[in-house]
């Protein structure tokens, strides 16, 4: 066999590598730095509202001393007091729900759309994508004109005779269940259908023309077939719904409890800088976990394309 030849990186390919890594130092290693950094210093009534600063014209010895000042209080302090760990914790419960049903509502859509005619597919993934084109604070607003208990589907429901008295929907659970499955159903229906419309009808046919039934071939054939768009688009449901504040903040209640929300507390409510920066560290930890997996699931995928 031939031993492969080895690659000189010009100027120009060591510039390209660069870009993508110093993108990621600039924009998500500093402020993390700066962030933990905030998470080990102490509450404090000052600009900015925590000490020690770090102030680099006062020399090296004056930076040694403020580091020393640097601990992991706030970190204890999230395990001792039950709100933060029940908060991560229902974080998670509440997304890995709202992740479920936004696949099995997701996934009958995104698998109508890839075996609807060819011709009718742009239309079918124009009508996924036009949420987008409203904002997103407009469109969990207009959620809470639909589920209060004056709202469009209680009076649906009421016109029908299907309920005697309005239900109560709003700022529970369930109201940040359907909001959370609304927002971020596109985000599972599309690399889903990006997947199932890669799928070999041949396979399918072949299937049929053995006798194989079509909830068999679909339970063998294509469900198989679209795992990687399945777990892609379950990633991308689950990352950013742990932790989510604007859905539990508008149409959540009090017993709504969410990490997103808790950190907007100790942020805005009690100032408490150092704390929510702990808070926020462990946040991204736990998240550090899934984003690994979709990573490793993206270069497999990209490993099999090739």
């Amino acid at each position: 066999m031939d031993e492969p030849v080895p690659v000189k990186r010009t100027l120009g390919g060591w510039t390209l590598i660069a870009v993508p890594y110093v993108w990621l130092l600039i924009f998500f290693l500093a402020p993390f730095l700066i962030v933990f950094k905030i998470s080990l210093s102490q509450i404090a009534v000052a600009i900015p509202p925590y000490i020690p600063t770090f102030d680099l014209a006062s020399g090296w010895q004056a930076f040694i001393e403020n580091l020393g000042e640097l601990s992991v209080e706030n970190y204890l302090w999230l395990t001792e007091d039950d709100l933060y760990w029940k908060s991560y914790i229902s974080s998670v419960v509440i997304a890995g729900i709202s992740t479920f049903l936004t696949l099995l509502i997701g996934y009958p859509i995104a698998y109508g759309m890839a075996r609807s005619p060819q011709s009718l597919r742009p239309t079918l993934l124009m009508l996924v994508i036009l949420p987008f084109w409203t904002s997103f604070l407009i469109r969990v607003y207009a959620w809470i004109g639909i589920l209060k208990n004056e709202g469009l589907l209680n009076q649906l429901l009421l016109a029908i005779g299907v309920i005697d008295e309005p239900l109560v929907i709003l700022n529970t659970n369930i109201a940040v269940y359907i909001g959370i499955v609304y927002s971020y159903l596109p985000f599972l229906v599309l690399p889903l259908y990006a997947s199932l419309e890669r799928l070999d009808g041949s396979l399918l046919e072949a299937a049929e023309d053995l006798g194989c039934p079509p909830w068999l071939a679909f339970w063998k054939i294509t469900l198989p077939l679209s795992l990687p768009g399945v777990i892609a688009g379950c990633f991308l449901v689950f990352i950013p719904a742990v932790g989510e504040f604007v859905i539990p903040d508008l149409l959540g209640g009090s017993d709504t409890l969410m990490i997103g929300k808790t950190l907007w507390t100790e942020f805005f409510n009690n100032r408490d800088w150092p704390v929510s920066s702990a808070v926020a560290v462990i946040l991204l930890m736990i998240l550090v976990i899934p984003i690994v997996l979709f990573q490793n699931q993206q270069q497999k995928i990209a490993e099999k394309e090739a």
